[in-house]
């Protein structure tokens, strides 16, 4: 058996997509969507879903769905999602303009609250303030 062989095509597909050494993690989670167990498009895109995102943290506190599955920029998970989702595309055969177009089910993070600006403590200094120093 030569080494072409041994990976299933869908894993073979997933290796030539992320095959740039950088990009090992996303062809991990490429093969993850190739050996998804659901049996349709849409339980492998539901597994995507688990395997990238945690749901909330908190029962009913909608900032604890924030929380992604793996540490790292936020985009981390949205990265994890396309890859397990290219995988499931090559499982099922799905086009991959169909493919790019999916999203996951999260809602989006909210914007960055703006800080509140401080004008600096800029105080005025009079000469009758200034203590003299004589000798």
């Amino acid at each position: 058996m030569i080494p072409q062989q041994w990976a299933s095509p869908c894993g073979n597909q997933c290796t030539s997509k992320y095959a740039m050494l950088t990009q090992i993690p996303w062809r991990v989670f490429c093969k993850k969507g190739c050996d998804a167990d659901g049996e349709t498009w849409e339980e492998c895109l539901e597994q995507c879903n688990e395997i990238c995102y945690k749901d909330p943290v908190l029962k009913d506190h909608q900032w604890s769905a924030y929380i992604d599955r793996s540490p790292g920029p936020s985009s981390y998970s949205e990265e994890c999602f396309h890859a397990c989702v290219s995988g499931c595309g090559y499982k099922f055969d799905i086009l991959s303009e169909t493919v790019d177009k999916v999203r996951p089910n999260r809602p989006p993070k909210p914007p960055p609250t703006p800080k509140p600006t401080r004008k600096p403590f800029d105080p005025i200094v009079t000469a009758e303030e200034i203590p003299c120093t004589s000798a």
